[in-house]
C-alpha cells in the first residue's frame, strides 16, 4: 500500500538558517502520527512543505503518492491543514463560516447548507452555530476551525498544534474528535509539544528537534529506548537541585536530567535496588524531598534523555 507521507532527507533553508535538516519519514494511511519536538524543532516548517505551501530546499516528499513540488495541485485537492491559529471569520456566525468554506470548494448552497449542519452536529456546536465566533470561546473556536477543515472530507489532515492555549476540558474534546476522525479512515499527521498529547493520540511518533528527527517508534518503542525505570524526585527548595543532583549522580550512577521545574529532576534508574539509599543520603545531607517516584518512563523521560530539554522549552522561534 502506497504511504500517505514519504520524505526522503527533506530540507528547508530559509538563508543561513537550516529550519529543516534532511527528514526522512514514512506515515501510514489511516495513522494518527505525531511529531513531537519543542518550539523551534521545524514542526511547522515540515508540515508547510507537506501541504505545499513551502517549497522544499532539499530532499524529496511524496504525499497521498503525489510529489508536493511537482504535482502541488493534486495534493491540495486531497489534504487539509488547520494551522496554530483559528483561520474563521469572527464577524460570521460558526454557520456562516461553514457554508462559505464549503461553497468557496464548490458545493451548491443547499449542500454547503447540509454540510455545515453535519458538522456543527459532529462537533457539538449545533446550540452555538447561529452566533457570531468572536462569542465562541477558545475550545468552541478550535473545534469550529477543524470542522472548516473537515468540510471537503481529505484523506489527510494537518493538525499544527491544534490544543495550544486550550483549558483540559477542551483539549481533552479535541482529542476525542481527532480520535473520531481517524477512526473514519483519515490520515491525521499532527505536530505536538505536549507528550501527554502525542501519548494519547499518535499511533507512531517522531521526535523532532533542531530540525532532525532523532528518534520515531511507537509511544511504548520510544519508552522502551530509555531503558530501566525513572527517578522523579522534587526537592523542596529548588536551590538545592544541584546538590541533589549531585548527590544521585554519585550514588545511582545513572543518566540525570533536569525535570522540568527548577525543583525537579530524573534519573535513568538500572539498579533499584540504590534508589532507598539515595533517597537517604539527600535526608541526611540536608536536602529535603517533596516528593518522588519509580516508575516507568514517560515521553517526557524520553525527550530529556534524547535532548538533554524539555518539549516545551523554547529554542528559537520557528520559520515559517
Amino acid at each position: 500500500m502506497t504511504l500517505a507521507i514519504e520524505t526522503r532527507g527533506l530540507e528547508k533553508r530559509f538563508g543561513d538558517t537550516a529550519a529543516v535538516s534532511g527528514i526522512d519519514l514514512g506515515v501510514e494511511r489511516g495513522a494518527v502520527f505525531g511529531l513531537l519536538g519543542p518550539n523551534g524543532a521545524g514542526k511547522t516548517t515540515t508540515i508547510r512543505m507537506l501541504a505545499t505551501l513551502l517549497r522544499p530546499t532539499g530532499g524529496s516528499a511524496r504525499v497521498l503518492g503525489h510529489d508536493v513540488v511537482k504535482e502541488a495541485a493534486r495534493v491540495r485537492a486531497k489534504v487539509s491543514l488547520t494551522g496554530q491559529f483559528a483561520s474563521v471569520d469572527e464577524d460570521l456566525t460558526g454557520r456562516e463560516n461553514l457554508v462559505l468554506v464549503a461553497r468557496l470548494l464548490g458545493f451548491g448552497w443547499g449542500a454547503a447548507r447540509v454540510r455545515a449542519r453535519e458538522l456543527l452536529e459532529a462537533f457539538e456546536l449545533s446550540e452555538a452555530g447561529g452566533r457570531q465566533v468572536r462569542t465562541f470561546s477558545g475550545g468552541m473556536r478550535r473545534r469550529l476551525d477543524i470542522a472548516a477543515s473537515l468540510v471537503s472530507r481529505p484523506q489527510l489532515l494537518f493538525l499544527d498544534e491544534p490544543t495550544t492555549g486550550l483549558d483540559p476540558r477542551s483539549r481533552n474534546q479535541v482529542w476525542d474528535f481527532v480520535r473520531a476522525i481517524a477512526a473514519e479512515g483519515t490520515t491525521v499527521l499532527l505536530t505536538t509539544q505536549y507528550l501527554e498529547e502525542a501519548d494519547r493520540l499518535a499511533d507512531r511518533l517522531a521526535v523532532i528537534d533542531q530540525g532532525r528527527v532523532i528518534a520515531e517508534g511507537t509511544s511504548r518503542q520510544l519508552k522502551a529506548s530509555v531503558g530501566g525505570r525513572a527517578l522523579h524526585v522534587r526537592v523542596a527548595d529548588p536551590e538545592q537541585r544541584d546538590r541533589a543532583w549531585a548527590l544521585l549522580a554519585h550514588l545511582l550512577g545513572d543518566e540525570l536530567h533536569p525535570g522540568t521545574e527548577p525543583d525537579t529532576l530524573f534519573a535513568r534508574v538500572t539498579r533499584e535496588e540504590r534508589v532507598p539509599d539515595a533517597l537517604a543520603a539527600l535526608t541526611s545531607n540536608g536536602i529535603a524531598v517533596r516528593e518522588f517516584a519509580l516508575a516507568q518512563p514517560s515521553l517526557d523521560d524520553v525527550f530529556f534523555a534524547l535532548t538533554g530539554h524539555g518539549a516545551d522549552d523554547e529554542t528559537s522561534e520557528e520559520v515559517a
